[in-house]
């Protein structure tokens, strides 16, 4: 049997302190699924979706991991000669980015606090 307080405190950690997660991994690409593969991300990284746009365009999106302190950033990348504002918008979760919808449990630019908060909700099968 776990301490209560040990328990408390891995609660408390913030997602990416508990271990590596993976997500889910795709190049830019302008296909509306991005069928990608799984990846496995450092501790101080989240999953993330990439959204690009440009003026006139189709939308780009990209998948992977990123270090947390790049989420909610905008970046002009270049995809097939076109430069696209890109948006990285990041979640916590294991594989959290398969959902092929920007909605679905996603944050952008979260702080590492919002875990204290979503901690349970998020694993519930800890508690």
């Amino acid at each position: 049997m776990v301490p209560g307080w040990l328990l408390l405190l891995a609660m408390a950690l913030p997602p990416g302190a508990r271990a590596a997660k993976d997500c889910v991994f795709c190049e830019l690409t302008d296909s509306t699924r991005c069928p990608g593969s799984h990846m496995r991300c450092g501790e101080d990284e989240d999953c993330f979706t990439g959204h690009g746009v440009a003026p006139g365009l189709g939308n780009i999106i990209n998948k992977g991991c990123v270090q947390s302190t790049s989420c909610g950033h905008e970046e002009p990348v270049t995809y097939m000669g076109v430069t696209y504002t890109l948006t990285t918008t990041c979640c916590s979760g294991h594989l959290c980015n398969s959902a092929t919808s920007p909605e679905s449990s996603q944050r952008a630019g979260a702080s590492a606090a919002s875990g204290l908060v979503l901690g349970p909700l998020l694993f519930p099968r800890l508690l």
